[in-house]
């Protein structure tokens, strides 16, 4: 059994964990699972994270309880079917969609996993960045992958309904060292019903607009939807061709929608300048794609998420590197799997 420390990382080590178990069928201990977060442990996510998996995989569990600092997991086979996971708060569903995807590298029948919980939560992509960012960006390199959003679920409520299908993929080679010329931003308003009154949605777009309308063709969509929390979030895209990236922000009591586009706009703004590729939190979501398929990727820079990432991904014999390299910043290499 392959024996993890995770005191130096977040949630995002346990999911790199169990996906990568799952797909080299070896199994793993996490110890001091968040052991550096004010409040260390398993959290409801997480325990839904490690919970479908081992339901896909039909694998075996133990310490998997919220507040748990330490877990094993031993998956079986990868199959595939049609199964359900709900958080019991607004626990991040897209975080749940995340540990899931690489899964379809082994699959040798269509997937289908729906998520109850928090679709547009804290700490978390949206789902329009799931939806819009990530998943067209690896469907480029040959995943089968696609998001259906029935339900918004906001804090605190939750709630939210995601429906995540995986058909058998095999993903080649994801390099991505340059961002391409911009062609298209695509602004997602999203807010609850009753905020309509208010114009929340509209209010986000119309901000994000102003601060960047005039870099690029601009598309946008304004929703309104059925919540069992008030919420709203925006979800800038930016398309450069064959890289994308994404910038979000949250509605907050008492912060205006103005507030919440501007957020997003400078964050896109902040990332132009940086000449990667890939947004920050992209970056150190696509580690685990780069091990598994090969190729290089150029994120801004190295965060403590990328560095323990790579550490868990490389116990389970995975060839990663990451390097600055003259001119091209910090650059994610792994050669492909047959090289």
């Amino acid at each position: 059994m392959l024996e993890l420390d995770g005191r130096d990382g977040g949630g995002q080590l346990v999911r790199t964990a169990v996906s990568m178990s799952a797909l080299t069928g070896r199994a793993v201990r996490m110890r001091n699972v968040r052991g550096d977060r004010p409040s260390p442990g398993l959290k409801a996510q997480h325990v839904a994270a490690i919970e479908a998996v081992g339901s896909v995989t039909e694998g075996e569990t133990a310490g998997v309880d919220a507040g748990s600092e330490t877990f094993s997991f031993d998956p079986g086979r990868v199959r595939g079917g049609e199964t359900r996971v709900e958080i019991p708060t607004a626990g991040s569903a897209t975080l749940v969609c995340d540990a899931l995807a690489p899964l379809a590298l082994a699959l040798d029948d269509t997937l289908r996993v729906t998520v109850i919980g928090g679709t547009d939560v804290r700490w978390s992509p949206p789902a329009d960045y799931l939806r819009y960012v990530k998943l067209p960006l690896l469907r480029d390199v040959g995943l089968d992958a696609h998001l259906t959003v029935e339900r918004r679920g906001f804090y605190p409520a939750g709630g939210g309904r995601l429906t995540l299908s995986l058909r058998p993929s095999s993903a080649r080679p994801l390099t991505l060292r340059t961002p391409g010329a911009l062609r298209r931003l695509s602004v997602h308003a999203v807010a609850s019903t009753t905020l309509q009154s208010a114009n929340v949605a509209d209010r986000m777009a119309t901000a994000v607009h102003e601060r960047v309308g005039g870099v690029a063709k601009t598309r946008t969509r304004v929703t309104y939807a059925e919540a069992n929390s008030p919420g709203a979030v925006v979800t800038l895209v930016a398309d450069c061709g064959a890289s994308r990236a994404g910038f979000d922000a949250l509605g907050r009591r008492g912060v205006p929608a103005e507030r919440v586009g501007d957020d997003a706009a400078e964050a896109f703004v902040a990332w132009r300048e940086t000449g990667a590729p890939a947004d920050e939190f992209l970056g150190d979501q696509l580690l685990v794609w780069v091990a598994l398929a090969g190729g290089a990727v150029r994120i801004p820079r190295v965060t403590d998420h990328v560095r323990t990432n790579v550490e868990v991904i490389r116990a389970f014999g995975y060839d990663i590197e990451v390097r600055r390299e003259n001119g091209d910043g910090v650059v994610v290499t792994a050669p492909p799997p047959d090289a």
